[in-house]
């Protein structure tokens, strides 16, 4: 089965997380910038999460566009990822409400390197359906990238209990990494045109 319909849904639920995110923070009723200082925590919370759903968005992108086929184990391990990446908007709220309290940033923590997980395992079942030889595959190649985010997930979650400033460096620091666009997959599947061509 062919990927279009996995990614318009998958497209649609992000964009719902994105619009629901938004949708916590209030206005405040005071018109003074005085008002806005309760805000900023949540701000912060928010802007860290817009820019993770987005990088999933585009790695999401990148990972279809060289997956030319489906399977039904594919397709639940899609819906593993969005299942974690919907939890992302509840633990933005709560951490952001709690100005990065202790638990609260160890429980987005946990959603981050369970949604890091659950990315990696829909990667490697599409390269199990695929081979080793596809596309994705050579692309992805050791995905050192991709390993040490969810390392560095993982330990952010004890360091919240250590200081919650310690894990949002290091939730900051990964989306930094994703920032710059990872141009592997859009590469490989640039080479694999060009050497199909006549």
């Amino acid at each position: 089965m062919k990927t279009s319909r996995l990614e318009a849904f998958s497209d649609g639920v992000i964009a719902i997380l994105i619009t629901i995110m938004v949708l916590e923070l209030r206005a405040p009723q005071d018109a003074g910038l005085a008002a806005l200082r309760p805000l900023i925590p949540k701000l912060m919370a928010y802007v860290l999460s817009f820019v993770v759903l987005g990088i999933y968005w585009n790695n999401h992108h990148h990972l279809f566009q060289a997956a030319e086929e489906l399977n039904g184990t594919v397709l639940w391990a899609n819906l593993h990822l969005l299942f974690w990446l919907s939890l992302i908007p509840f633990a933005t709220a709560w951490m952001g409400e709690n100005q990065f309290a202790s638990i609260p940033t160890a429980a987005y923590g946990a959603v981050l390197f369970m949604a890091g997980l659950a990315y990696w395992l829909l990667q490697n079942r599409i390269i199990l359906h695929q081979g080793s030889e596809s596309i994705l595959a050579r692309a992805i190649g050791r995905d050192r990238k991709g390993k040490l985010s969810v390392i560095l997930y993982g330990l952010a979650i004890p360091l919240a209990f250590v200081h919650p400033l310690i894990a949002g460096a290091l939730f900051v620091f990964v989306a930094f990494m994703w920032l710059k666009p990872d141009k592997r997959i859009e590469t490989t599947v640039q080479e694999a045109v060009e050497e199909a061509a006549p």
